[in-house]
């Protein structure tokens, strides 16, 4: 018994010590670092910040699409019917327009390069408001908004009763997405 107690004191002291290097170790330290005239030295090396989590594709989307296509992606109002300058109001991306008519890659060419990419001699009257935002936008980002823009169509069927995000998918698959790094 006389042994049992001997190393359970035994235990109890490393215990002791160890608890009271943990509290003492920050008290340390800092009077080790403070400087001669009783200021704390700044330490040589901090740990850097973490860089900003990406933006989501609803971000991107609230803070770059929304003003011309609306919060909820409802476009704007006569979005079929051009302006007096001939140019198109902005559609609805909510999937009451036609952009789901479009594959992936084709909806990638235009955000990235501008609406002025469909303007073409065979439909000399068509005009796009469609800034190019390749410049400001990665391709990563582009894909993640229009990934967004596609969860809005979740549930909507086209007149013939198919589900667009169906449809959608079939004419993405000659004409996918282009293949980004991460």
């Amino acid at each position: 018994m006389a042994h049992r107690l001997q190393a359970d004191a035994s235990k109890a002291v490393r215990y002791a010590v160890i608890l009271a290097a943990l509290i003492l170790a920050p008290l340390a330290v800092a009077a080790c670092s403070s400087s001669p005239g009783g200021s704390v030295a700044t330490p040589v090396s901090q740990a850097s910040p973490a860089p900003p989590s990406p933006r989501t594709g609803q971000q991107i989307f609230v803070s770059t699409c929304a003003v011309c296509h609306g919060a909820a992606g409802q476009g704007q109002p006569n979005w079929h019917i051009p302006k007096e300058d001939g140019v198109l109001p902005a559609p609805p991306l909510d999937g009451t327009g036609h952009t789901w008519h479009h594959p992936d890659g084709w909806l990638f060419r235009v955000v990235s390069q501008g609406g002025k990419i469909q303007e073409s001699a065979s439909v000399p009257n068509f005009k796009s408001g469609m800034p190019a935002f390749g410049d400001s936008l990665s391709d990563k980002e582009i894909i993640e908004t229009l990934t967004y823009v596609k969860s809005l169509w979740e549930g909507k069927t086209s007149r013939s009763g198919l589900s667009i995000v169906e449809s959608q998918a079939y004419v993405s698959e000659r004409d996918p997405f282009p293949t980004v790094a991460d």
